[in-house]
């Protein structure tokens, strides 16, 4: 697992730390691997020309110490200073003695080496620029000061390597809340940042590179915000069948979807299920003879979920319309004794207090606008804070949340405990039908013995995966059809 702490924790460890280093050891080792990464994005060092961007706390000390490192190797090498008067005196004298160059901002308040620094012209000639503007303390979007050069960077398309993360993202939410830097690369020292894996600020951070300062030790104890799965996570949770297996031995899972408008929600939640290593798939509703000719292995029934027969765990919603009979469809999947995964029109049709007063496990599974709904918010408010519209959402109805898109976040049932996100998501996703697949695959988990919150991690990885392979043009049963591939990447690995 890829675990990312809150900087509240983050700091505290460093706080450990420090007691037990020299002064400016961890500041130090921070700086090398920065200077390092920066090197690499160069290809080489010697003869190249490097801005950075400084502020008044100790990320604007790191950007100096790397610029250090880096002009000692033959870089030219300018800091752009905002503050001047509280800029990190070792740092800045690190820095001009090693031949590198400092001048405030054009809207500092102090001036040095006799005139502001011409950040236009710096631009126009620099390969890289060093954003050390703001850390993880940081909260709000920029100031209007940041904003114009980072403005100014941004209209050059010059390259950003953000130090630990980019300047006006909330490391703790991954919120966005005005103007934000947006860089090629982020760099992070210690600990990933849950704001780092999560958009809207995910989108801002670029390549993540982590660069190891010591302080795993003392987050051993720690518990992590959100976790993000990598493959031998996933791989260690897909279910294989032993020797001994049947198809219903490894599990059943019905799937009531679709309607006489939305035939293909049903098809496309079946190509889900199919391919989730469930034993069989029961299908229950309107759509059989569609779902028949395209899943001819289908076992069909056109009654409700309580006739279609037994089951390990029930994916109800898509397509399902709003009729009384889909209405039923939802009420019968929530009062069997399995799991539940309810998605699209379900979480419509749902009610409440069924679903809380459930004993077996539920998996609500929506996107933006259906979470904004279901929390009574607008949909910009899910999107910019979708670490806590997903544990909000599991607090309210007692359920796993997985809240689909560009970042996934999976909640455990009632909010409490780290969030996971998926890593392989892709905007190839964003096509019709694409979420009833991905219903079906997490639903034929869940029927597999998974537990909620693994479904829908190994679901969505898994799918996340099948969108990349699909790529370019992806349709619903392109990703469908890449479903197999992708498993076999994972699990093979």
């Amino acid at each position: 697992m890829r675990d990312a702490y809150s900087v509240q924790t983050v700091r505290a460890a460093e706080r450990e730390l420090m007691a037990r280093l020299p002064a400016g050891t961890l500041m130090r080792r921070a700086a090398a691997g920065l200077a390092a990464a920066c090197a690499g994005m160069l290809g080489r060092v010697y003869g190249t020309r490097i801005v950075l961007l400084v502020g008044s706390g100790d990320n604007g000390g790191d950007a100096l110490f790397a610029g250090a490192y880096l002009a000692r190797r033959g870089a030219g090498v300018t800091a752009v200073l905002l503050s001047p008067e509280r800029v990190h005196a070792d740092g800045l004298a690190a820095l001009r003695a090693a031949g590198g160059r400092a001048a405030a901002s054009p809207t500092a308040h102090t001036v040095l080496e006799g005139v502001p620094a011409d950040v236009p012209a710096l631009l126009r000639r620099a390969d890289l620029v060093v954003d050390g503007i703001v850390g993880i303390g940081g909260r709000g979007g920029l100031r209007p000061d940041a904003v114009e050069i980072t403005d100014a960077v941004a209209a050059a398309g010059v390259p950003v390597v953000a130090v630990d993360l980019p300047s006006g993202v909330d490391a703790d939410t991954g919120e966005v809340r005005g103007v934000a830097v947006r860089a090629a690369a982020t760099v992070t020292f210690g600990a990933y940042k849950p704001g780092l894996l999560v958009d809207p600020a995910r989108e801002h951070a670029g390549a993540l590179r982590l660069v190891d300062i010591g302080l795993g030790p003392y987050l051993e104890a720690a518990e992590p915000v959100v976790r993000a799965a990598q493959h031998a996570d996933v791989a260690a949770l897909l279910p294989r069948p032993s020797a001994e297996s049947d198809k219903y031995r490894r599990g059943v899972v019905g799937v009531a979807a679709g309607s006489a408008r939305y035939p293909g929600a049903a098809v496309l939640a079946v190509a889900g299920a199919l391919r989730g290593g469930a034993g069989a798939v029961r299908y229950a509703g309107p759509a059989a003879d569609a779902v028949i000719a395209r899943f001819p292995e289908t076992l069909v029934s056109s009654g409700p979920p309580s006739q279609a027969g037994r089951v390990q765990a029930w994916v109800v919603g898509p397509g399902l319309g709003d009729g009384d009979e889909a209405r039923e469809s939802v009420r019968e999947a929530l009062a069997s004794d399995v799991p539940v995964l309810v998605d699209a029109d379900g979480l419509r049709l749902m009610d409440a207090g069924q679903l809380r007063g459930r004993t077996a496990p539920v998996l609500l599974t929506p996107h933006a606008g259906e979470a904004a709904a279901l929390l009574g918010v607008g949909r910009e408010e899910v999107e910019s804070a979708r670490l806590a519209s997903a544990r909000e959402l599991a607090r309210r109805y007692g359920a796993a949340v997985l809240l689909k898109g560009s970042t996934t976040v999976v909640a455990p049932p009632g909010g409490d405990g780290p969030l996971r996100v998926n890593p392989t998501g892709t905007g190839w996703l964003a096509t019709a039908g694409s979420g009833d697949v991905l219903s079906g695959l997490a639903g034929s988990l869940l029927a597999c013995g998974l537990a909620p919150v693994d479904a829908a991690v190994a679901g969505s990885y898994v799918h996340g995966l099948a969108g990349r392979r699909a790529a370019p043009l992806t349709s619903a049963l392109d990703v469908a059809e890449a479903l197999r591939p992708a498993w076999r990447d994972v699990s093979e690995a």
